[in-house]
């Protein structure tokens, strides 16, 4: 089957570990905030070039079955496989409380302090339980002399508002951390 999928929308969101059992139920290793988004029923892309139907899902111990698949042998076809979501199916499956954003939102938001861009968001990064926005560093202040790159950590007191529609963050400390970068 061709790549019918485009990786540009894709997220990965689980692997798929080693076979447990005889009956085709498969380790199940989430990389994801919304782990409600696996339940029975709910279709994956797998390995971004086809789907598959989850039968059952154990969040408990970790385990998954896919629908049709009934032995260790086809099931091990399936070991490493990644398991992708599209950005729309995200925001339909998966609820934020206010004042949260999905990572894909955040990405290439331009960054102001006091109405002074700062840089761009090239990617957020969980470090321990926290979450920072690498921010790639605007060409007028690389050419100034400071980092190409540098982190602030995506919470308060450093983020002061995040508006996804006009994908503006803007911050308070973040020149200081750049300063120190």
């Amino acid at each position: 089957m061709s790549n019918q999928f485009n990786s540009k929308n894709l997220i990965h969101i689980a692997t798929i570990g080693k076979t447990v059992g005889i009956k085709g139920d498969m380790k199940f290793h989430i990389k994801s905030d919304f782990p409600e988004q696996f339940k029975s029923g709910a279709t994956f892309i797998v390995n971004k070039k086809s789907t598959v139907t989850l039968s059952e899902v154990n969040h408990e111990r970790g385990l998954i079955k896919i629908a049709g698949i009934n032995s260790v042998e086809d099931a091990k076809k399936f070991t490493n496989a990644e398991l992708y979501t599209t950005y729309d199916e995200t925001r339909a499956n998966c609820h934020l409380e206010e004042g949260q954003f999905f990572w894909f939102d955040i990405m290439d938001c331009k960054i102001y302090e006091d109405d002074k861009f700062l840089g761009i968001v090239a990617e957020v990064e969980r470090i321990s339980i926290s979450d920072y926005l690498s921010v790639k560093t605007s060409d007028d202040l690389v050419e100034a002399g400071y980092a190409k790159s540098f982190l602030i950590p995506y919470h308060q007191p450093f983020i002061l508002d995040t508006n996804i529609d006009k994908k503006i963050i803007t911050v308070s400390g973040a020149m200081d951390i750049l300063v120190a970068s």
